[in-house]
């Protein structure tokens, strides 16, 4: 899949583009339809599927203080978005600028810029440009100018709920990883960038793999056993997820640390993914470090014998 920042890039080879456009924060199963429908349409209208979708939630810089965590990093949703079969996906960069931008501009722009749309797909509800004014309706009386077909499709629904990434969030921050799974039709991962850390878990005889999460939806505080994977390799892992209580911090900062089993070496600068297999107890501190050490042998043990019953 190419991926683009400017939609003049694509120069489709029939001069025709397909497009789906939204956050699709989650790539979930009402996302998938929207993308599904344009990848069909790309197909019977030899054009160029298209994913528009942007770096940043628009809430970053509408209403930072109501901005949500997010569900995936950037490159997981890229690649969720691939895996849909979508030829391109170009990410504007949502910033100051482009909030005021109106949206009937916006696709009078994109149109241009792309040579010719042959359809367009969002969900029912999506709004979009300067004050959140451009939905469906908007989008149907644009298609009639430029001869484009829209598709406003309804939300999907589980459980007799619709999907939804607010929905998922929810689930995430309560623990309810299967429900999130039914709902993203895959199994849930939270994927972060190994940075380096403080060498603590080095100390302690347990050394981890600390991944950079600003700005995501985590899951409960705790310890679990989950799988970890690169691009490249997969391994077994005790993985905390809290404040660390019992290491002395001025100012306690979040920390998701993964301990791979039976590893030796660093992953600095890759992405890690970690799907959790199950909840192994809830954060709690220690009146000594010593005393943290026993209680991390302990989860690793338990780490390693959930994985023999899987």
């Amino acid at each position: 899949m190419k991926i683009l920042d400017d939609a003049r890039e694509l120069q489709p080879p029939t001069g025709r583009a397909c497009c789906a456009i939204g956050m699709f924060d989650g790539v979930h199963l009402g996302h998938q339809q929207v993308i599904r429908q344009i990848v069909s349409d790309a197909h019977q209208l030899e054009s160029t599927s298209l994913c528009v979708t942007f770096e940043k939630h628009p809430a970053t810089v509408i209403a930072p203080e109501h901005a949500p965590a997010l569900i995936q990093t950037l490159p997981q949703r890229l690649a969720a978005i691939e895996a849909l079969g979508v030829e391109a996906a170009l990410v504007l960069p949502f910033d100051e600028a482009m909030s005021q931008i109106p949206a009937e501009a916006f696709i009078q722009g994109l149109f241009i810029d792309l040579g010719r749309i042959n359809s367009i797909c969002v969900g029912a509800h999506f709004a979009f440009g300067h004050g959140r004014a451009g939905n469906v309706e908007l989008l149907q009386r644009l298609g009639g100018e430029m001869n484009f077909v829209v598709h406003g499709l309804a939300s999907v629904s589980l459980d007799e709920e619709p999907v939804s990434s607010t929905r998922i969030r929810a689930a995430i921050a309560e623990g309810q990883l299967d429900a999130v799974g039914q709902m993203l039709g895959r199994e849930y991962a939270l994927s972060g960038k190994v940075i380096e850390g403080d060498q603590r878990g080095r100390e302690l005889g347990f050394p981890t793999a600390n991944l950079a999460v600003d700005g995501l939806c985590l899951p409960p505080n705790g310890v679990y056993a989950a799988h970890a994977e690169t691009a490249t390799n997969a391994y077994r892992a005790a993985v905390n997820i809290g404040h660390r209580p019992t290491v002395a911090e001025a100012e306690p900062t979040l920390h998701v640390e993964a301990h791979l089993l039976d590893f030796e070496g660093d992953l600095y600068g890759q992405d890690l993914a970690l799907t959790f297999v199950g909840k192994l107890r809830d954060e709690q501190p220690f009146e000594t470090l010593a005393a943290l050490k026993v209680q991390i042998e302990k989860d690793v043990a338990a780490a390693r014998f959930l994985f023999t019953q899987l």
